[in-house]
């Protein structure tokens, strides 16, 4: 059932055009911008957008006083928190994913992460997200023991209700283009 939802709501984000997908993830940045969670917050967890996902990348930008931390996915399914030293400290990922370099970034503890914001590939009412499968973000939450969780996704991801499994860690919140659910 995850993989027909998962996929339906890929199909659903990628039928946007790159118009609309752009307008819809400024109006999510400017959401988050605005909420407490991030007014806040000292350090700051996101992602790169891909595939058609929310794009997060003016958010430092538009807030440069924080420190933006990076997934960076490890065999095992393990993740770590890094903060890339500049630009330039960048490279392509296993998955396509563009992720920090070790050799150019620093690591953050988990526990010192104040706001979390998750990519999605569906999102539910009660904050149960669905994610690309690989339970990277299910097994690195719980380590977050002081951040506010959010997933940021676009309403057409959104799902009536999703299954979930034990391991699953649920949203403290979830952003669209529309808004904070």
């Amino acid at each position: 059932m995850k993989t027909r939802i998962r996929l339906s709501k890929i199909k659903a984000r990628e039928a946007l055009t790159e118009a609309a997908r752009q307008a819809k993830s400024e109006a999510i940045v400017h959401h988050i911008l605005s909420s407490d969670a991030f007014r806040e917050a000292d350090v700051v967890m996101l992602y790169r957008g891909v595939r058609g996902e929310v794009r997060l990348d003016r958010l430092p930008d538009l807030a440069p006083g924080k420190t933006y931390a990076y997934p960076l996915c490890l065999r095992g399914r393990e993740m770590l928190a890094l903060v890339p030293e500049s630009e330039e400290a960048w490279r392509p990922g296993p998955f396509g994913i563009p992720e920090p370099d070790p050799g150019r970034a620093r690591q953050i503890a988990p526990e010192e992460i104040d706001l979390v914001i998750c990519p999605c590939t569906a999102l539910d009412g009660e904050y149960r997200r669905l994610g690309m499968g690989g339970g990277y973000y299910d097994r690195f939450l719980p380590s977050c023991t002081r951040a506010y969780i959010a997933a940021a996704a676009f309403a057409c991801q959104l799902a009536e209700e999703l299954p979930e499994e034990s391991f699953d860690v649920r949203m403290d919140a979830a952003v669209t283009e529309d808004g904070w659910l």
